[in-house]
């Protein structure tokens, strides 16, 4: 299976947006990039609410919460393991939000947790408009996924729910009705060792969310192969740091059988001190310093991925809903594709210079998840559960706890 194509472009067109938004500048909290990285949450949540509604789930002094935005689609924008004063850990894109512009192609808001759907190229795309070229000026963002508010339709302390209902035609003229039913679920700390599998230990900080993505079928015809598949498609953007390794636990085993360990060459091969596969982990640099992108197969994901930032004695956990015996993933490679239904599973990004010297859209790096090409008769569903825990604690004990739930740790 070749692995997409695509992000070098699309990233190029977030970096365009980002960039046009320097003149909001002067509107922003005077923070400079480095200063950004230690933001706090409630300082992250008083610029958002500047300039967008912000709903805050989780109450009490010191306690975890988390900053969901509707108008970005019920995005998670940023969390904390405690209250206010303590560190925010979603990338946001100061610039381009206090520039209050919108921009063609893509509208790179930023966030830990964002609704996307798939696939982005291909025969089935529904990135680009049927005859179009698969190149940059024709490539666009859906609205709905983009810059279309979801309209709440429940809310308490804990959790809110979002409606949008859509429609959308693939490249291959393919037209869908859809309604997207989408949840974000604070849980408590009493949850969390059922959640992981394992006690947390005493003295580890966490916030713990979910969000619960449904997808209807709502037209009057079935989503089949043959006119093309939708899957639901779910992004997290983490502050990077120098110390910031991804950790992908894989399923070990003959590439005969299983195919490729990892796909790596998204934007060229990886250098090998910025990616090591070994002992049923892969190791992936989240260093915001090197443009570069990893995917795994079906055959390989586990229901689990996660990142340690040794800056911050931070442990970052994503578990998703992986389906037993499922193999059909959309492909989003910019091209008419041979085998459309050979995509990734989950998907990690580290963001850098597309260019020596040029400017990275953040930095930052990225946690992906996605479901299985969703077949759909009339009136059916689909969920896809993407589950996010950051920890922070003594360091030995976070490494300990990486090592349990992950396999390795750095």
């Amino acid at each position: 299976m070749k692995p997409d194509s695509i992000p070098s472009i699309a990233i190029a067109a977030a970096m365009a947006l980002g960039q046009a938004g320097c003149t909001g500048l002067t509107k922003r909290l005077a923070k400079t990039d480095s200063t950004e990285q230690e933001m706090t949450f409630s300082e992250d949540v008083a610029f958002l609410k500047r300039h967008v509604e912000v709903i805050t789930l989780g109450q009490g002094a010191g306690q975890p919460q988390v900053a969901v935005v509707p108008a970005y689609q019920g995005r998670v924008m940023t969390s904390t393991v405690g209250g206010g004063e303590a560190p925010s850990h979603g990338w946001i894109n100061y610039d381009l939000i206090a520039s209050g512009k919108t921009g063609p192609h893509i509208n790179a808001f930023g966030g830990e947790d964002r609704f996307w759907l798939g696939p982005e190229g291909g025969q089935f795309s529904i990135f680009f408009k049927k005859g179009d070229s698969f190149d940059l000026e024709h490539w666009q963002t859906p609205a709905l996924i983009d810059t279309v508010p979801y309209k709440v339709t429940a809310k308490s302390d804990s959790e809110v729910t979002f409606r949008h209902e859509a429609k959308i035609k693939n490249y291959s003229d393919t037209e869908f009705g859809m309604r997207i039913d989408r949840t974000v679920r604070l849980f408590d700390r009493s949850k969390v060792g059922e959640l992981l599998g394992t006690e947390l230990p005493e003295g580890v900080r966490v916030v713990c969310y979910e969000t619960e993505n449904v997808l209807t079928n709502t037209g009057e015809t079935a989503w089949t192969k043959q006119g093309g598949l939708l899957s639901i498609w779910i992004l997290g953007m983490y502050k990077h740091s120098e110390r910031t390794t991804v950790l992908v636990p894989y399923v070990e085993g003959d590439e005969a059988k299983l195919g490729p360990i990892v796909n790596a060459d998204y934007f060229g091969t990886v250098p090998p001190d910025r990616l090591k596969a070994a002992d049923g982990v892969i190791r992936f640099s989240g260093d915001g310093q090197y443009r570069s992108k990893i995917g795994l197969t079906p055959q390989r994901a586990k229901p689990i991925l996660g990142s340690y930032d040794a800056t911050r004695q931070l442990l970052t956990l994503v578990q998703y809903t992986k389906p037993e015996g499922a193999t059909d993933y959309v492909n989003s490679m910019w091209e008419l594709q041979d085998e459309p239904f050979k995509g990734d599973v989950v998907n990690s990004y580290n963001d850098g210079p597309p260019s020596p010297g040029a400017k990275p859209l953040g930095p930052f790096y990225e946690l992906e998840s996605s479901s299985p090409a969703l077949a759909l008769k009339p009136g059916e569903s689909a969920t896809h559960i993407h589950r996010t825990l950051h920890l922070q604690g003594d360091e030995a004990t976070v490494r300990q706890l990486g090592k349990t739930v992950l396999g390795a740790i750095e």
